[in-house]
C-alpha cells in the first residue's frame, strides 16, 4: 500500500476502547424514564434499567439490599400513610360534624 493510504487508514481505524473510540460516541442509548425520572430508559429495548418501566412491578432484587433501602416505603412523603395512625385511633370516621367543646366543658 502507498504511504498516503497507510496514514489515512491508521487514522480512521479505531481498534481499542480508549481515547480514539470516545470521539465516536454520540448516540444516546438511554433517555428520561417517565416513571422514575432517571436517565435510564433504554430507547431500543424500551425498558427502564432503574425501575423496570413499563413493567407493572417496580424493579428490585434481593442481591441489591442498599438499593431496596433507598426506594422503600418511608423514603418519600408518605401522603396517605402518615395520616393512618390518627385516623385509625378515631375509627376512620369521615364527613361528620365535630361536637361542640363548649357543651362538653359545661
Amino acid at each position: 500500500l502507498p504511504l498516503s493510504t497507510q496514514l489515512t487508514h491508521r487514522l480512521t481505524m479505531v481498534v481499542g476502547k480508549g481515547t480514539a473510540s470516545f470521539g465516536k460516541r454520540h448516540n444516546k442509548t438511554h433517555t428520561l424514564c417517565r416513571r422514575c425520572g432517571r436517565v435510564t430508559y433504554h430507547i431500543q429495548k424500551s425498558t427502564c434499567g432503574a425501575c423496570g418501566y413499563p413493567s407493572a412491578h417496580l424493579r428490585s432484587y434481593n442481591w441489591a439490599t442498599k438499593a431496596q433501602r433507598r426506594r422503600t416505603t418511608g423514603t418519600g412523603r408518605c401522603r396517605y400513610i402518615k395520616t393512618l395512625p390518627r385516623r385509625f385511633k378515631n375509627g376512620f370516621r369521615e364527613g361528620g360534624v365535630a361536637k361542640s367543646q363548649k357543651k362538653r366543658a359545661a
